[in-house]
């Protein structure tokens, strides 16, 4: 049966193929792509292969696409027809699945012969050869290339031909240590390019306004032997006198204001408020001035610099104020301010007030899935200092499906007002960056939190927090406060029969207050795109320290606060990712999180909204959340269903995958392993099984999996298929299952199958 539909789908490409070839008007033939043969000179390494592939992207002409040398899609063409709209059902079937012939007589390979040397010569491959001619075989075309490689030169020396002007000295100056011409490194023409845009960012930042790099010439002499070459940079001949001067700041001028449909004349200084030198037209006075004073990060009278003009750009951006933000720079056309020039700034602001409702899907790391209904309300510039007011209402409703717990899912219902203020408040000297405004947050809110068929947790929260950048990958915050009250009631009968018998429930209804503060840094690689791509994620916290003073609190639970017992523990813990591009679009993405914690005091364990929590499809995919630890703890129903949280106090987590394209761009692929555990310092919650100790290593949950992902460009749908390798509740010697393992035996499948779905990349 399957040689017959073999054979059929020959037949039928054939048949196809003749028709295609009966369609091509005479004389004329179909182009069938190029051959491009490469050879080199002796004497140094390159790779033939890549620069084979190279020559064959920058011929001319590019050939129909093909199956077993069908040109399938022309015959699409040829068997849809020809349509003169540029609409409609036929229109669209041509659009996606037809193309029209490329014909021989449009190959030009003297044109792609010159694409070839000049792609070489640019490449420093000075003095290569290329030649191209063309053969025909039944009705097909193919262009034939043959490129000859000669030996690259390399850069000897770097040479300035100074002339009278000042331009010139300025430049040498910074040259020698900064330079991105470097002896002995191959001459290409984007090393040239680069190394004139750095000249010209090093000159604008010196005051050269009207200079660019088109100004800067680039000789290269060959004539030395050995393959190296010396290089004579220049002025080009005929460059303006402006080019060759300085400019100082002369006015700047603010239009907070600014709109299209009336644009106020730049030319006019009435009606213009002035602070630190600087000229503000805000006639209905909707900004503070100071709020441009301390955007604008350079005064008149100082020297034009570019990199101070990118910086204010930014800063007016990150306000969030504002939704258009330019400006421009003019030569003082007075006689008294030669050489001079004004800078005006022209800001549209955002919208005042808006009001928005949105509706939508989550996915946690505890495995919770859910919808979310938000209404917010956000007043922008509320004090006339760029301030942003947000009032937050929501509603959702989450479950853990397949879980232990799916009777017991969570409502929740919230409000959250938030003020954020671009500048810093707080007693601390901290240094502000120029190009990022920093930002102070007050946040004050109310949560009630219902598992059903067990109790209502009311949340109480307020922070105060400072969030700044010193550059564009690192980013800092404080939180010197950080308060929240939990209290519990409206118990379920059921629940309320469990309390008395079990210490961990009263522990975990408590009415209690964690007071503390903390601190958060962020770092990541500069080019998200790049071969190399790191994060780090760190967090320091500490809570009830004060409290912990005040009372003198020595042992758990001995000291309440208006009635409330307080949380007292340090915790710290970083993640940290790292990705390496092994090809295209195939990358090994790893990821490690540790995270240590020591309650004392009035404490044993961490507040369990503040443990350490693992499994699931953000973390280890093979299990289930509430399922793995802590240690070798192999957790009860009861547990799963009626403790607030299966956490710890430590946690020690690794992951590893394999990300690759099975038909790309939409349809990607996984391989991963993850290993991890969480344990305690104390035995309260889960007995010794669960308290860390030397052994931690022995102990580590593992699983492997495959996953599937479907980038619809705007989210990531992903399916991760995983099972455990290594179960640590198991007897020492036994705890890895990988022999066991038995894709076959359904029973085997039932019972460590867990799939996951969930939105974005794990990590």
């Amino acid at each position: 049966m399957k040689q017959v539909i073999f054979y059929m789908l020959i037949i039928t490409i054939i048949c196809s193929a003749c028709s295609v070839r009966k369609r091509i008007p005479m004389g004329e033939t179909l182009y069938n792509g190029c051959k491009v043969t490469v050879v080199k000179d002796s004497g140094f390494k390159v790779s033939t292969k890549s620069i084979r592939k190279q020559m064959e992207k920058i011929t001319i002409s590019k050939k129909n696409k093909m199956i077993l040398g069908w040109p399938y899609k022309v015959w699409a063409g040829y068997l849809i027809g020809e349509t003169t709209k540029q609409k409609g059902f036929k229109h669209w079937l041509r659009d996606k699945f037809a193309e029209y012939p490329v014909l021989g007589s449009t190959v030009k390979t003297k044109l792609s012969v010159d694409n070839m040397k000049g792609y070489l010569e640019n490449e420093g491959y000075y003095r290569s050869k290329a030649t191209g001619d063309t053969i025909v075989k039944g009705y097909k075309l193919t262009a034939r290339y043959k490129v000859t490689v000669a030996h690259p030169y390399t850069i000897n020396s770097v040479n300035w031909k100074i002339d009278s002007s000042q331009l010139l000295t300025r430049i040498l100056e910074g040259l020698p240590d900064k330079s991105l011409l470097i002896t002995g490194d191959r001459i290409t023409l984007d090393k040239i390019k680069t190394e004139r845009s750095r000249v010209d960012l090093q000159l604008k930042n010196q005051g050269y306004y009207f200079f660019n790099p088109d100004y800067l010439i680039a000789y290269v002499d060959t004539s030395l032997k050995s393959y190296k070459a010396n290089i004579y940079l220049s002025l080009k001949p005929g460059t303006p006198q402006k080019v060759k001067r300085t400019f100082v700041i002369n006015n700047i001028i603010v239009f907070p204001n600014y709109t299209l449909l009336t644009p106020p004349p730049d030319t006019s200084l009435a009606d213009l408020t002035k602070l630190d030198g600087i000229l503000i037209r805000d006639t209905i006075h909707n900004f503070k001035p100071f709020v441009f004073t301390k955007a604008i990060t350079y005064r008149p009278g100082s020297m034009y610099s570019l990199t101070e003009q990118n910086k204010t750009l930014n800063r007016f951006i990150n306000l969030g104020a504002f939704k258009f933000v330019k400006n421009r720079f003019e030569a003082a056309t007075h006689s008294d301010t030669l050489n001079s020039i004004n800078a005006y700034y022209y800001l549209t602001p955002q919208k005042k007030r808006i009001i928005q409702a949105q509706i939508g899907s989550f996915a946690k790391s505890n495995a919770y899935i859910g919808g979310q209904f938000n209404v917010n309300w956000l007043d922008r510039n509320i004090f006339h200092g760029a301030e942003a007011f947000n009032i937050k209402n929501y509603f959702s409703y989450e479950t853990i499906p397949g879980d232990s717990t799916q009777g017991n899912a969570n409502f929740r219902v919230g409000a959250e007002a938030g003020l954020v203020i671009p500048r810093f408040y707080t007693p601390l000297n901290l240094k502000e960056s120029n190009l990022f405004p920093p930002r102070t947050r007050f946040t004050i809110g109310y949560e009630w939190f219902r598992r059903q068929q067990l109790y209502t947790k009311n949340f109480y929260r307020f922070q105060y927090e400072v969030n700044w950048k010193t550059k564009i990958n690192k980013e800092y915050t404080i939180s010197p406060i950080s308060i929240t009250y939990t209290k519990t009631s409206a118990f379920s009968p059921q629940y309320q029969a469990q309390i008395g018998d079990d210490e961990v429930l009263r522990l975990s209804n408590l009415p209690e207050i964690v007071s503390g503060s903390f601190f958060n840094y962020t770092t990541s690689s500069t080019f998200p795109n790049g071969t190399n791509v790191f994060y780090l994620n760190a967090n320091a916290e500490a809570a009830g320290n004060i409290l912990g003073a005040v009372t003198n609190a020595k042992t758990a639970y001995s000291k309440t606060i208006t009635g409330s017992y307080f949380a007292q523990y340090l915790k710290a813990d970083f993640e940290l990712r790292y990705s390496r591009k092994l090809a295209e679009d195939v990358y090994l993405a790893n990821r490690i999180i540790v995270g240590a914690s020591a309650p004392y005091g009035n404490s044993k364990f961490l507040p369990f909204a503040r443990q350490f929590i693992i499994g699931g499809s953000l973390s280890l995919r093979g299990f289930v959340p509430r399922h793995i630890g802590p240690g070798t703890t192999q957790t009860t129903a009861f547990q799963q269903i009626y403790y607030p949280q299966v956490g710890g106090d430590y946690k020690l987590e690794m992951n590893s995958e394999l990300r690759f394209p099975i038909v790309a761009p939409r349809f990607k692929g996984a391989l991963f392993v993850d290993a991890g555990n969480i344990w305690l310092k104390d035995s309260t919650l889960f007995s010794t099984t669960g308290v860390l100790t030397k052994d931690f290593m022995h102990q580590l949950a593992a699983d492997a999996g495959i996953g599937f992902r479907i980038d619809i460009t705007i989210l990531i749908i992903r399916v991760d298929i995983a099972f455990p390798i290594a179960k640590p509740w198991l007897p020492q010697g036994q705890r890895w299952v990988l022999p066991a393992v038995d894709i076959g035996n359904n029973t085997w499948r039932a019972a460590n199958l867990v799939f996951n779905i969930g939105i974005g990349y794990p990590f």
